[in-house]
């Protein structure tokens, strides 16, 4: 694994701690009504997604349980489609499905470390 991917991983976890920062104590009502928090948030994930340009196709077939190209649509969606945004479905990701996903990047951390 290269370096410029092995760090735009470990950013990818950085920005889901962002995320999860942003939300903690908080539920989708707390959430719905801070315009801060959703922007926070909703960046943060963006981020993560904007990352995935970094991953080899190597990287992505050996870790193929992580759905890369999903995240990288959410991200450009979130960039060109943001007024249309579903904010359950933000909540949805934060809440059901960045803790797996920080996980798993954790592990491709653990095995490549540089």
């Amino acid at each position: 694994m290269k370096n410029k991917e092995y760090i735009s991983i470990k950013k990818m976890v950085e920005y889901i701690d962002k995320s999860l920062r942003y939300t903690k104590d908080c539920n989708f009502k707390e959430f719905s009504s801070n315009e801060e928090k959703i922007d926070a948030t909703i960046f943060a994930i963006s981020q993560v997604g904007e990352l995935v340009k970094n991953v080899s196709i190597e990287t992505m077939e050996k870790y193929n349980n992580i759905e890369w190209i999903i995240i990288k649509n959410l991200r450009n969606k979130i960039v060109h489609d943001y007024e249309g945004l579903n904010l359950n479905l933000i909540w949805d990701i934060i809440t059901e499905d960045i803790l797996k996903l920080r996980k798993d990047l954790e592990k491709i951390i653990n095995e490549n470390t540089v």
